[in-house]
């Protein structure tokens, strides 16, 4: 055995999404979202989680790390979330509460244990820890209901007491992403090492928004002056790329338009902004 090596031999599995299968986007914060995010940034290399487990573990202290993003929809989170995997190499383990959710009282607690089951089990086999998010989570952060009062309620109490008992010993990377905003359960808000609220993009973020979409889309259409866009809708990252696509589509379904005016994309952020005036 002298002189021989065993290395590690990784087990792709398709139930995770690799840091080779997902796209790099520049991604854009309001300056105090850009300070907030740089611990949770930097903690995400592989040396530094190491370490930061090992003092953890020292300290008698649940060795990984929690954290909560929430915001209105359309913000960035869940990308955040996949840019992080991307940059440190790292698989995602998505969970979409909305699927694990069942009728039977007694089920619900069963297939969240599993979720929990299967991630540690991704940890031995995969050569970095993998990261497991909790998409749209709104069940888990949500207020506490009355026991009783329905059969939903005790549905996700019950999601919620063995998401709290999880949490409390973690030892990987949870991410959890959530669209309430006045709706948060305090008990569960604290019991997470980070907490980032992702708002609406400020002026100077949403120019910077617009000039991207419309770079990856429409290349050379950039010379439009966008600051009236920017200071008049106030989208998120996602509603301007809404307005972008369906600038690019009236474009695709007008031949005789040869380029791309202000007026189109003006028209469709009006569209963009009427139709989201329920959700602020």
């Amino acid at each position: 055995w002298e002189g021989i090596s065993l290395e590690f031999v990784e087990k792709k599995d398709k139930r995770l999404i690799y840091h080779d299968q997902i796209q790099k986007r520049n991604l854009f914060y309001n300056s105090g979202e850009e300070l907030q995010l740089e611990p949770i940034k930097k903690s995400f290399s592989n040396t530094a989680f190491t370490i930061l487990q090992s003092r953890l573990k020292s300290k008698n202290m649940s060795a990984g790390i929690t954290v909560l993003l929430y915001g209105s929809p359309g913000t960035g989170k869940t990308e955040t979330v996949y840019q992080l995997a991307k940059k440190h190499n790292r698989p995602i383990f998505k969970v979409e509460i909305s699927e694990t959710k069942s009728m039977w009282f007694g089920e619900i607690q069963k297939l969240v244990k599993k979720i929990f089951t299967d991630y540690y089990n991704f940890k031995k086999t995969q050569k970095i820890c993998p990261i497991l998010l909790f998409n749209e989570s709104d069940a888990i952060i949500g207020k506490r209901k009355s026991a009783g009062s329905s059969s939903v309620s005790d549905t996700e109490n019950a999601l919620q007491s063995v998401f709290l008992e999880e949490l409390e010993t973690f030892p990987g990377i949870l991410i959890v992403t959530t669209n309430l905003r006045e709706n948060l359960d305090y008990a569960i808000f604290r019991r997470f090492r980070y907490k980032l609220e992702i708002p609406v993009p400020d002026y100077d973020c949403r120019l910077k928004l617009w000039k991207l979409h419309l770079n990856e889309e429409i290349p050379g259409s950039a010379k439009i002056d966008l600051t009236s866009l920017a200071q008049e809708f106030s989208l998120t990252g996602g509603e301007i790329r809404n307005v972008v696509l369906n600038a690019c589509h009236h474009l695709i379904s007008n031949p005789d338009l040869k380029e791309l005016t202000y007026d189109i994309l003006y028209y469709y952020a009006r569209m963009e902004s009427g139709s989201n005036l329920d959700k602020r």
